[in-house]
């Protein structure tokens, strides 16, 4: 009988080159003076340390697309011309990898084709990992995605491609970085020209990054992630 090797990170180049990149950018990124994202990138990396000095299992998904993944080809080349590079190029490598999904019960058949997320790190992996959770989240041109809170989680966005705007109040262009504190309503827009390509990390406790149990606000028994 034929004993199935689980490969875990120090065996996938590929998927360590990914994680570093996101380690440089939450150690070596400005936190534009406030203590409240200083705390926030520091809990980030040090959990990302910590899970890399683990050598986790890695669990491959199953590859999944989604109708805006149409958009990942241009949205990397964007990244790819700007400040965020390295992180574009680290994701291409292992584009054929990733599981893209919504997190909705349900979704409208607008908001189906114009976002999807995938994660790389966390309680489902690819990369295993309890307390920290990393990903990207893609977005087609012209989209909004709806009102909502995350209870509970800190959630940061840091723009790899394309412009985007939260809750009308900036313009936000690849390098920069927000972050959304538990309970914190957001919602996002993108231009009308480009795709928006962010990578995002959730901290918060154990069993609340398993089970998210995340809602859009004023909809019930919905479920979402971001």
């Amino acid at each position: 009988m034929t004993t199935l090797t689980v490969p875990r990170l120090k065996d996938s180049p590929n998927w360590v080159y990914l994680l570093r990149e996101f380690d440089a950018l939450y150690r070596h990124g400005s936190a534009g003076g406030s203590p409240a994202i200083r705390a926030h990138r520091r809990t980030v990396r040090d959990r990302l340390s910590a899970a890399m000095a683990r050598n986790p299992d890695i669990l491959p998904r199953a590859r999944d697309v989604k109708p805006v993944t149409a958009h990942l080809a241009r949205a990397l080349d964007l990244g790819e011309r700007a400040a965020m590079q390295g992180m574009a190029r680290a994701l291409r490598e292992v584009r054929d990898e990733l599981t893209w999904e919504y997190g909705y019960e349900r979704i409208s058949k607008a908001l189906s084709q114009k976002y999807a997320y995938c994660e790389i790190l966390g309680p489902q992996g690819p990369v295993q990992c309890e307390n920290l959770i990393l990903g990207f989240v893609l977005f087609a041109p012209s989209t909004t995605y709806p009102q909502h809170s995350h209870q509970e989680i800190e959630e940061s966005y840091i723009s790899v491609a394309g412009a985007w705007s939260e809750n009308n109040a900036a313009v936000f262009a690849p390098g920069s970085l927000i972050l959304n504190r538990s309970g914190d309503e957001h919602r996002i827009t993108t231009g009308d020209r480009e795709p928006c390509l962010l990578a995002y990390a959730w901290t918060g406790p154990e069993e609340r990054l398993k089970n998210p149990n995340m809602r859009l606000t004023g909809t019930r028994k919905t479920k979402v992630r971001s």
